[in-house]
Formats: structure tokens, C-alpha cells, sequence
């Protein structure tokens, strides 16, 4: 049976469902949301006539997007950087890559924590701009913290690292620094130098995610400061200049020249990108009415130099509008191919979860820590429904299988079933425990449903028959999920197998409406 056929009656039974209408096409306008979901600190580069993007993929797997467009519009997701395995020296924070390329090199510059130590910025090296990709370790880790670094020659040509030094982490300022880089582009020479740092007050405690771009003689540094991320963020984008890239550094009078408005909300951290002499930032924010539920979005906002020389942003905030197309955003998974989706993602910390895709089927390797092994979707607006058929007649004793919204693994809400029953589970700071359970009559398989309204509620349903719906019972109808996403992450909507190692659990589909 087809995935429409199998679950279409799934998501219309929801209450509010009605299929998705495609306004005719107009002119696209450049600002825009260009890659819609949890993608911080996104980065731009070009190669030949093709840019490439990528993004923080923090706790999450696989690390790095990589990106390619033609008109820095419209994106297609085409690897990773790290597509497999963390480098070995490091185990989290994997934040803001940034690519320099030289002599048909491509270099990435990123930040990760050490195992058991303190945040760092590193740099990995390919032949190609797709990879693959060696790392080659940290450059610089200081006691407080190094991130966001960004790679730039001086007037002299000489190459420099610029990154922050993460003293807000203690308490302490933010000073960025520069130092040169050898000439194989892998380790720090000679002596760093201070730029500046948080002194201006709507930079808060913190300046950070330097980006770097030459324009008529000056070096010019978009940055952010202040708070970025959670309900309560103020970010905003600021800009300083130089004729020389170690200074003297002059700061922009009229910081900040990107903050937020009634739609966008703490727009920040971006890189520069050039197209038909037309200059734009590829840069993350909130969307308003999904904010922390979503994450922060890649949003392309153009800007025109001024009179004086400085970027100037129309209005000071992004222009682009809300996605009003719900249709482009919807997922239909049936598992065509023979591997699982780029899109997909699984929680750093553990093994990448076992994966086999066959005929049209999922088979995902069960792991008995935790939730369980896990395979997820970005979401990309704070209401939608999601619906996945899995065979229920097979699964092996004390297996348990479904479909859950996840923050990260210690956060979750799961529609789970296994031993002939259903659970909605609740799992809050790694404490677990079962809201509902419901036995089900034998069946070969099931179909579950998750609903959630403006990322705080949640609802439950199953189908035996795919046309007969079955709420789970829940004390207030609904569950609250607000605890659910981290401070810097969006909820993902996952695929998940808990139990012994040797079990597996096989998924017949997967399809994630959106909803206005």
C-alpha cells in the first residue's frame, strides 16, 4: 500500500487538516528563508559558478551540512562533512564551520569540545569542496574557550585566524583575536593579537561569530553579540572596519544594523555572499511564531553600502516573509534507495545508529539506552502532524518501537509500541516514565500519529486498519512539551527502536505535514 493511501487518512483525521494550496509563482524576492529548520550559524562560499552552505549541527548527526546552489535561493543537501564518525580528539558543541579554500584546497574551520576539556577551534582539509574531508585537530583552545573561527589573509596576504575567546562561559569579556596560520593552513604561528570586544552596550556580554569580507580597501566584520539563543535571546548583528587587518578597529555608530522585528527574532552570526554585484548575509533567526520549538533558521538578507562605506540592512531587520507554502516543507519517506536520506539525523554520543533500507522498508537496529536508537527529522514550523506504519506482529519481546518527538536524548515524547501494547512515554531530564498504555489486538501492523499544536501540545492516535483512529487517552487531552527543546536546538520528530542490540524494527514510512 502507498504511503498517501496508508496515511493520508491518518493526518486528514486530525482536526484543522486541510491539503496544502501552491500560490502561482511570482518573482522570487533574495530575502528569504533559504534553508528552513534548525540550521545555525549558517556559512556561504563560492566555487566556480556554485555556492556552497552549511550550518552548526551541534549534538546532532551527521556533522556539517554541505549545501550546494546556483542562486544562494535554492539549496540541495548533497553531504556532510563529517558524514560518519566524530574526529577522534572530540565528543560534542560541533558549532559554526567556515571554509576557506587555496590552490584547490578547501579548508574547514570549526568548533568542538574536547573530550573532557574545554571548547576548541580545528580545522579539516579536502580535495574537493564535497570531501572527503581529513581533520587534522585543534589549533587553539584556551582556558575559557575558543570559537567561531574564521579564516582571512591580511593586506599582505598572509592568512590569519580570527576567533573568539569564549570568556562569557566564566564570567569574563570576549575578546576577538587573530593570529597567523602556517602555510599548510593547519597550526597557529607566531604571536595572537587582540581586535576588540564586548564594549559597546547592546553587545551584552558576549561578541562573537566573526565573518570577514574586503570591500574598496577596507576589511569589514560582520559579528553578533549579545544573547543567542532561547526564549529570551536578544541577538543582534553589528559590524566593525579596518584597513588593516590588526587593527585599529573602528565599530559602526549605528550598531546594530540587524535585529529583530515583529517576525525574526535575533538574527545573527552569518557569513557574506556576492551575486550580480549584489551583496547579502546568509545568517540564522527565529521565527516569531515557532521560535525555540523550530531553532534558528538560514535566512538570506540583502544590504547596500552607504555613502559612508557601511552596510546598511532595509529596515535594520530581516524582510523575509513567513513561508506560506506549507506544501515544500511536507516529507513523504518511503524508503526508496538502498540507504537511509542525507536529511536524517541521529544524537551524537553514541554509535550512528544501525540502518538498512530494502524493498521500501526501514530496518533500524534497536539500542537499549535511553530512548532508544533514534533517526530524526528536522521540523520546520511548531504545528504539524506526523504518521509512521510500522510491523507490529514482528516485533521481538521487549521490543519497543515508534514515533516521538525529541530534544535530545535526556528530553523526549513517544508514541511506542511493543509487547502487544501502546505507551506514551514521558522523558524529562533522563527520568522516563509511562503516561498511558493501552493493549492492542493482534495485528500485522500499525499505524501511529503524533499532533502537536505551536510546539507546546501533544496528541496521540493509532490506526489497526489505516482508517479507524484511536486517540491514546491522555489526563488533559493533550501533554505539554515545552520542556522539550535544548537551548540552542529545535525538537527533530524521530523514528525510534528500544531494546536489546540484536533486535531490529522495521518501518514501513515515514510523513511530517506542516501546518500554518
Amino acid at each position: 500500500m502507498s504511503i498517501e493511501l496508508e496515511l493520508a487518512s491518518a493526518l486528514a483525521a486530525a482536526p484543522g487538516f486541510s491539503p496544502a494550496s501552491r500560490p502561482a509563482p511570482t518573482r522570487p524576492s533574495y530575502d528569504q528563508v533559504v534553508l528552513p529548520g534548525d540550521y545555525p550559524d549558517p556559512t556561504v562560499f563560492k566555487v566556480g559558478d556554485t555556492y556552497w552552505a552549511s550550518a552548526t549541527t551541534a549534538e546532532w548527526g551527521a556533522i556539517f551540512p554541505l549545501f550546494t546552489s546556483k542562486n544562494l535561493l535554492d539549496w540541495e543537501l548533497v553531504g556532510h562533512v563529517f558524514p560518519d564518525k566524530l574526529p577522534d580528539w572530540a565528543g560534542s558543541n560541533f558549532w559554526a564551520p567556515e571554509f576557506y579554500q587555496e590552490n584547490g584546497r578547501f579548508y574547514v574551520y570549526y568548533t568542538a569540545r574536547k573530550k573532557g576539556g574545554m571548547l576548541c577551534v580545528a580545522v579539516a582539509s579536502a580535495d574537493r569542496p564535497e570531501g572527503p574531508y581529513h581533520d587534522h585537530g585543534p589549533l587553539v583552545g584556551q582556558e575559557a574557550g575558543s570559537i567561531d573561527g574564521f579564516a582571512m589573509p591580511d593586506e599582505h596576504g598572509d592568512l590569519y585566524l580570527i576567533w573568539k575567546e569564549d570568556g562569557n562561559s566564566i564570567q569574563q569579556d570576549t575578546p576577538i583575536w587573530a593570529q597567523r596560520l602556517n602555510d599548510e593552513r593547519t597550526a597557529l604561528i607566531g604571536e595572537a593579537t587582540e581586535l576588540f570586544g564586548n564594549d559597546a552596550r547592546w553587545e551584552g556580554p558576549l561578541v562573537e561569530g566573526s565573518a570577514l569580507v574586503r570591500h574598496q580597501g577596507w576589511f569589514y566584520m560582520f559579528y553578533a553579540g549579545n544573547s543567542c539563543c532561547g526564549k529570551g535571546c536578544n541577538y543582534a548583528t553589528g559590524v566593525a572596519r579596518s584597513r588593516h587587518l590588526l587593527g585599529p578597529w573602528e565599530k559602526y555608530s549605528q550598531n546594530p544594523i540587524l535585529s529583530s522585528n515583529t517576525t525574526w527574532k535575533c538574527p545573527g552570526h552569518g557569513t557574506v555572499a556576492e551575486l550580480d554585484g549584489r551583496w547579502f548575509l546568509l545568517h540564522h533567526a527565529y521565527f516569531a511564531q515557532s521560535h525555540e520549538f523550530v531553532g534558528r533558521q538560514g535566512l538570506l538578507s540583502e544590504f547596500t553600502w552607504n555613502a559612508d562605506g557601511w552596510p546598511e540592512f532595509v529596515r535594520r531587520s530581516p524582510q523575509a516573509l513567513p513561508i506560506t507554502d506549507m506544501g515544500r516543507l511536507h516529507i513523504a519517506e518511503e524508503f526508496a534507495g538502498a540507504e537511509l536520506g542525507l536529511e536524517w539525523q541521529w544524537p551524537l554520543g553514541a554509535a550512528r545508529p544501525r540502518t538498512a533500507v530494502h524493498q521500501g522498508q526501514l530496518r533500524l537496529g534497536a539500542s537499549p539506552v535511553r530512548l532508544g536508537a533514534v533517526v530524526a527529522r528536522r521540523t520546520h514550523v511548531a504545528s504539524y502532524k506526523a504518521a509512521t506504519t510500522l510491523h507490529f506482529a514482528d516485533l521481538p519481546a521487549d521490543t519497543f518501537a515508534g514515533l516521538a518527538a525529541v530534544g535530545d536524548p535526556y528530553n523526549a515524547l513517544a508514541l511506542m509500541a511493543g509487547n502487544g501494547q501502546l505507551q506514551v512515554w514521558h522523558l524529562k531530564s533522563g527520568k522516563q516514565h509511562c503516561l498511558v498504555q493501552e493493549f492492542v489486538a493482534p495485528c500485522a501492523t500499525i499505524t501511529l500519529r503524533l499532533e502537536v499544536w505551536g510546539g507546546q501540545r501533544y496528541r496521540f492516535a493509532y490506526s489497526t486498519d489505516g482508517a479507524t483512529w484511536q486517540a491514546l487517552p491522555t489526563e488533559n487531552f493533550t501533554v505539554n512539551g515545552t520542556y522539550l527543546p535544548p537551548w540552542d536546538r529545535g525538537v527533530r520528530v524521530a523514528l525510534v527502536a528500544q531494546g536489546a542490540e540484536d533486535s531490529t524494527v522495521v518501518f514501513n514510512n515515514f510523513i511530517m505535514r506542516s501546518q500554518r
